[in-house]
């Protein structure tokens, strides 16, 4: 592979250099032969922290699909996946080097019956824990959890498991080596898993003082997938009639979003930025999930690491481009700390050292 050159200020430091790129690996030693590949603002790759490849509404979808998927997120500049629970079997991505690199939680694990069909491991709190294992064993680091879904007995959120059943779930994770995430719109699930050691929330809207407290202390993390959660309007009317307890409980939860999610900011909780793309979001779009969670109040810098340096660092990447980095980064026009509308106009895309899209 030859030598590649690209010019311009190097996030996070903004420093103007010449990068290049010898190998898959950033250096900035001057190689011979090193021809301009592109100039601009370059910045590492973006990190989806809620993603769902292989995904979409039914259930898992052929590699087909996947790969589709997986390129729509690429060539918007996502250069790095976690999914978040997908029925597929996505291990073949990981073989792939034009694709993304991915961090797979393998499959949700759900109550019976208390989650959407054709996506999750459906299982019972004494089962819990087993499940769990296997998941852990079968994944890359991560497992999954539906922490609470509506009840059709109480007609309304309520937590999935019992406490006791996430306790164990989350010691045999993390006797295997897995960290856990838990999928919780609501508010009464979230204080048993706080409890338990869980180390990341997933939408996070019914989070309380006292859990923001528990999650900033313990470096509990937090991604809040504010496109997702802007829909909870229309799951409210879609189960008015049956459910207007669970209705009621939605829109309240979508009114205080954005009062929550600031919050957790000014508590000091790692946020990290999700597309939950997958199910009935598309790909490719976690540039309008970074401008939505600026629109919501965040700081744009701030917003900006989450989704690149910052958020690789958190799942064990390198987090910026230094001497013999992975070279996976994105060039873009303009610079994204002034204005953020500039991450959907990337104008080079590296991953592994190779140039996969350009504009």
């Amino acid at each position: 592979m030859s030598a590649l050159r690209f010019s311009g200020p190097v996030l996070p430091s903004g420093e103007s250099r010449d990068l290049f790129v010898v190998d898959g690996t950033v250096t900035y030693e001057r190689p011979a032969g090193a021809e301009l590949a592109a100039s601009g603002w370059i910045v590492p790759g973006l990190v989806d922290a809620h993603n769902h490849l292989g995904l979409e509404d039914g259930g898992a979808v052929p590699d087909d699909e996947i790969e589709r998927q997986a390129l729509a997120d690429r060539d918007s500049g996502v250069l790095l996946t976690r999914d978040c629970g997908s029925p597929a079997d996505t291990r073949w991505v990981q073989e792939r080097e034009d694709l993304p690199r991915l961090i797979r939680c393998g499959r949700h694990v759900a109550r019976t019956r208390r989650y959407i069909r054709g996506y999750a491991h459906e299982v019972e709190p004494e089962q819990l824990a087993d499940e769990v294992a296997r998941q852990a064993a079968a994944g890359d680091g991560w497992v999954k959890l539906v922490g609470d879904w509506i009840s059709r007995e109480d007609g309304d959120l309520a937590p999935s498991f019992p406490a006791e059943a996430v306790a164990a779930a989350i010691a045999a994770a993390h006797a295997a080596g897995a960290k856990v995430t838990a999928h919780c719109f609501g508010t009464s699930s979230i204080g048993p898993l706080l409890e338990a050691g869980i180390d990341c929330i997933e939408h996070g809207t019914g989070l309380a003082p006292e859990h923001l407290e528990a999650m900033a202390s313990r470096g509990v993390a937090l991604v809040p997938t504010v496109l997702q959660t802007d829909k909870f309007p229309g799951f409210a009317e879609a189960g008015r009639e049956k459910f207007p307890a669970y209705a009621a409980t939605m829109e309240q939860l979508h009114r205080r979003r954005r009062e929550v999610l600031m919050q957790a900011h000014e508590a000091g909780i790692a946020l990290y930025v999700g597309s939950d793309g997958g199910g009935t979001t598309r790909h490719g779009v976690l540039h309008e999930e970074i401008l939505a969670l600026h629109a919501m109040g965040l700081p744009a810098e701030e917003v900006l690491a989450a989704a690149t340096w910052r958020g690789r660092a958190w799942l064990g990447f390198p987090g910026g481009l230094d001497e013999g980095d992975p070279a996976d980064f994105v060039v873009y026009p303009r610079d994204p700390r002034l204005d953020l509308t500039v991450l959907a106009e990337p104008a080079c895309v590296v991953l592994r050292g190779r140039v996969v899209a350009r504009t």
